[in-house]
């Protein structure tokens, strides 16, 4: 088997060289556990919370370690009767060909009925999607009518916060992408309102308030502090944040990070702020896998996939999430049968 390990601690932006390949015997799982042949892993730009050494909202990764991701694949030899060989599942599998799983924590089987591609289980159908999900209606309490901003739009989530917003009633969905091919893919097949590229816009303040000249009641940022700094002028009345990414503040120190000074909207407007871990919402994450899967199949939710191959270019394929190199959801294929 082979596996991507930390070598260095990440200074700034992640490189290609903070990771090293190691090549190891293929695991044999013990009693109660079985080995799992990875299919496809993803990239997560909240990974990168990991890398520089210090605990955040998950302990610091040891050099040496393998990278921490998402995985789906076939089971291949099992000692667990409830995963028997040829189960496909999903999982927490990390930057690997193969791994040794219990059946415990973050793993589910994917539907033998289902005919959607396996790697939307790691995508749409997995962390991403159900961030999106979670995010819109617990956290952000959306409700028909509402008008919802989205940025990192054209990423899986929020790309799929956007839709289920629109899917929901939404008064208006107006996203903000790095390019015009995102902002065209947003309009044209997600059904955004209107998206607006941040990076060909001088003034991207003015930009969001001429789009939305009735205000913001949610917004859904994957960004980070300058972000929210910059919309909070435009929330209007019992306005909600729901903070599910931070992309643009992960690279920086503590003493970098833009802060949010915009701050009396939060009394005036009674505006609230609410970030999320989506694990928390595990019990209800077949419910909500469910209904997506039917979304999806009805054609009523659509996706974009930015796909690899090989697990050597798994830090590349995470270095270029940084550098806004992604078109939807990032994934390596490892095995053709995927």
């Amino acid at each position: 088997m082979q596996q991507i390990v930390l070598d260095q601690y990440c200074d700034g932006a992640p490189l290609p060289e903070n990771f090293r390949l190691e090549t190891a015997s293929i695991p044999e799982p013990g009693e109660g556990r079985f080995r799992v042949r990875h299919i496809f892993n993803s990239v997560d730009p909240g990974t990168r919370s990991r890398l520089s050494g210090g605990d955040s909202y998950a302990p610091a990764l040891p050099l040496g370690n393998p990278i921490d991701g998402f995985s789906v694949g076939v089971v291949e030899a099992s000692h667990n009767a409830d995963y028997p060989e040829g189960t496909e599942v999903y999982f927490a599998g990390g930057w690997r060909t193969h791994s040794i799983q219990s059946g415990r924590g973050f793993i589910g089987k994917v539907p033998k009925e289902s005919r959607l591609p396996l790697s939307l289980w790691i995508g749409i159908l997995g962390v991403p999607g159900l961030t999106a999900w979670f995010g819109l209606k617990s956290i952000a309490r959306f409700q028909a009518g509402d008008r919802v901003l989205v940025t990192s739009a054209a990423g899986p989530v929020g790309a799929t916060a956007g839709q289920l917003a629109k899917a929901g009633g939404a008064g208006q969905v107006i996203g903000l992408a790095g390019s015009d091919a995102k902002c065209a893919w947003l309009v044209e097949e997600a059904g955004f309102d209107k998206a607006i590229n941040y990076k060909a816009t001088p003034n991207l303040s003015v930009a969001i308030g001429d789009a939305m000249p009735d205000g913001v009641d949610v917004l859904f940022d994957n960004v980070g502090n300058a972000m929210i700094n910059r919309t909070l002028p435009l929330m209007r009345q019992n306005g909600r944040i729901c903070i599910s990414g931070q992309v643009a503040d992960y690279n920086l120190s503590p003493s970098d990070t833009p802060g949010i000074v915009n701050t009396k909207p939060f009394i005036t407007h009674r505006v609230r702020m609410q970030g999320l871990v989506v694990f928390d919402f595990m019990p209800a994450f077949a419910e909500a896998l469910e209904a997506m899967s039917a979304m999806i199949q009805a054609g009523d939710l659509t996706y974009r996939e930015d796909r690899f191959v090989g697990l050597e270019t798994m830090p590349e394929a995470f270095c270029g999430l940084f550098r806004g190199d992604n078109f939807g959801r990032r994934v390596v294929q490892l095995d053709q049968s995927g």
